[in-house]
């Protein structure tokens, strides 16, 4: 993703300036624990840029995952363009839908894909290593690898659809066109496609987790963001703050230009961004946690 603008939009939410830490309680119980075990897993593969050995182990893994609990797994697949090098890729948004028959529909996605150079990092010498992504790409996704789990075996007041998108990284500084490829193929192949809401996760597992509604989100998709961050009042979530963030160019946007009113969750403020250091030790369970409960509560409650 690319940070575009640190500037404020005025939003109409409630305060959230409630204490007692970043916990939350609601009737589906979405395990941490689990969730982070998801992050190990995609961890162990190795960096999962596009082209890479743990790529292509990390798509194997995601598509046998999710064929566990739905016959509704469809691997889209298709070709860009690398900013880098102008070689052509082949990429794979991996789509899966949960009670298909409802009418009322829920889009959740996130990407499964790391950044193949650390541009970021403080060491000069790294920039051309590729990152493990631990919360920059793993994060997201095991947090909808469990809400997964929990769908197939509660149904919830909205039938669900998540995107696992690939190619979000590959883009370079000033060229936001050449990040966000999957959800740019996706969009244009979804002519029609309306969602009551989406969310997008994106660096959800830092471990001083604080989210902000990010300006094209509040921008775009006010009535998203006044849902999220009702509910997070109601869980008395802390970690959401009520004062817009910066513009970030993500996943969210294609969408958002496609007419799908799609949020974006996002801790923008994560020293490791597209460094060596993005690993699992910077992430926790609990941040997983309140994240995963708090979509949870959305889709339940």
């Amino acid at each position: 993703m690319l940070r575009i603008w640190a500037g404020k939009l005025p939003l109409l939410l409630a305060v959230i300036t409630l204490g007692g830490g970043c916990q939350s309680q609601n009737k589906v119980s979405f395990d941490g624990d689990r969730a982070y075990q998801y992050l190990l897993t995609q961890c162990d593969f190795g960096p999962r840029h596009p082209g890479s050995d743990g790529h292509q182990k990390m798509l194997e893994f995601l598509k046998s995952e999710l064929e566990k609990h739905s016959d509704k797994v469809k691997l889209q697949n298709f070709k860009a363009e690398n900013p880098a090098s102008s070689d052509s890729l082949n990429l794979t948004n991996v789509l899966v839908s949960f009670y298909p028959e409802m009418e009322r529909r829920v889009l959740l996605c996130a990407h499964w894909d790391t950044r193949p150079w650390a541009d970021r990092d403080s060491d000069s010498s790294k920039h051309n290593l590729p990152i493990i992504g631990a919360n920059d790409g793993a994060s997201g996704v095991a947090v909808l690898l469990h809400l997964a789990e929990l769908i197939a075996r509660h149904k919830p007041q909205y039938g669900v659809d998540l995107v696992f998108f690939d190619g979000e990284d590959l883009g370079q500084e000033g060229r936001p066109e050449t990040y966000a490829l999957g959800s740019q193929y996706f969009a244009k192949a979804s002519t029609g496609y309306r969602p009551e809401f989406a969310i997008l996760l994106d660096m959800v597992g830092d471990k001083d987790l604080k989210i902000y509604p990010e300006e094209y989100s509040a921008r775009y998709a006010p009535h998203t963001v006044g849902l999220i961050w009702s509910k997070a009042k109601e869980l008395k979530l802390d970690c959401l703050v009520d004062s817009v963030g910066p513009a970030v160019y993500d996943d969210h946007v294609p969408l958002l230009q496609a007419g799908i009113p799609c949020a974006n969750l996002i801790d923008f403020v994560y020293p490791y961004w597209h460094t060596t250091r993005d690993t699992p030790d910077k992430c926790s369970a609990r941040s997983l946690e309140n994240v995963g409960r708090l979509v949870a509560a959305l889709l339940y409650d």
